[in-house]
């Protein structure tokens, strides 16, 4: 007997295995607050939505997780494609696991700009922290997001510390973008680069360079081993014609090699003495509040953005504005000035 997929009783089910599938916010909190990591990698999936149903739910955890006071410590890892940082953090992660550490690792994959998808495969290049019962592990698309972060990174910052992680590792894409979003959101800020492959002569320029924490030479084994050293020496140099950071820290400089755990210790103790140092000069807790104080208006910017876009005038009006800009009957700066102006005529209209 053929079922009518129209039928009430039909709907009546799917709706009732909808809201069995749909998750439960109490119920998620409880489990992040337990180290639940299945909890834990659902409200990332809430967090990570652009549902919008879901925003409502994904702001409710991120507020009580907010509520949660932990001691943590987050570092953010970037460096060029193929420098060595998932090598690195699988190296470093299982050092901190074995001392007692939970650690979770916000990774950030590429994301195509054609095809919007992403390879996501930090779990495979890290088998085996993957597999430790103290690590938590968590690929994101990167999307269009200057500095490789993934949109909710701040956010799934505070779930992970609400779940018991310790030390967060945010990891980015490090292709060339702006850095200045990651080194916004962490405490300590690790450049990992190549001996030999120009990385080292950037030292004598201000950027990227000037906001790290430490440098590393990684791979610095067999035949490279000598090119480490040198390159360890150049930046060095380098290094000291920048004045230190306003908290006093003088950025450190070593050569090492994650594939053979030479070096990652000194950085562990590094990063271990900065925190300390930091902590009792009263700059780490400034430093976090500079952090939610720029949360604050990279959200306040990105709502605007969201609002502007879901507009319905501006949903009505945009694809028209964009056909004169391509045909240069209109230049970009007035057709946008013309875009806010249709909703400032229009304050009260509704939107779709």
């Amino acid at each position: 007997m053929a079922i009518n997929k129209n039928s009430p009783f039909v709907g009546r089910l799917n709706a009732k295995r909808n809201r069995k599938n749909e998750p439960v916010v109490d119920d998620l909190i409880s489990g992040i607050f337990r180290g639940d990591k299945v909890a834990l990698a659902r409200s990332l999936t809430l967090i990570e939505s652009t549902l919008p149903e879901h925003f409502k739910k994904a702001e409710e955890i991120v507020e009580r997780c907010l509520e949660s006071k932990t001691d943590s410590i987050r570092i953010g890892i970037t460096g060029v494609p193929g420098v060595g940082k998932s090598t690195f953090i699988e190296t470093l992660g299982t050092l901190l696991a074995s001392q007692g550490h939970k650690i979770a690792v916000l990774a950030v994959d590429p994301t195509s700009k054609r095809s919007k998808g992403s390879i996501l495969g930090d779990k495979t290049r890290m088998e085996t922290l993957s597999k430790n019962e103290r690590v938590f592990i968590r690929p994101s698309p990167s999307g269009q997001t200057l500095g490789g972060v993934a949109r909710k990174t701040r956010e799934s910052i505070i779930l992970c510390e609400a779940a018991g992680y310790s030390i967060i590792l945010v990891e980015t894409v490090g292709v060339g973008q702006s850095e200045t979003t990651v080194h916004g959101m962490v405490d300590f800020f690790l450049l990992l680069i190549l001996a030999g492959a120009g990385d080292e002569l950037q030292g004598i320029k201000r950027g990227i360079f000037e906001m790290a924490d430490a440098i590393a030479v990684n791979k610095a084994d067999g035949t490279n081993l000598k090119n480490a050293r040198i390159a360890e020496i150049e930046v060095s140099k380098a290094m000291h014609l920048y004045p230190p950071k306003k908290n006093g820290w003088r950025p450190k400089v070593l050569h090492i090699s994650a594939i053979e755990d030479i070096g990652v210790k000194k950085i562990w103790k590094i990063i271990s003495d900065y925190t300390i140092a930091q902590k009792l000069s009263g700059s780490f807790l400034e430093k976090r509040k500079q952090q939610n104080r720029d949360w604050f208006f990279e959200s306040l910017e990105n709502q605007l953005k969201s609002d502007f876009y879901t507009h319905k005038i501006i949903q009505e009006a945009l694809e028209p504005f964009v056909q004169k800009v391509v045909a240069n009957e209109i230049s970009p700066f007035s057709a946008a000035r013309q875009l806010i102006a249709l909703i400032k005529a229009v304050p009260n209209s509704r939107k779709s």
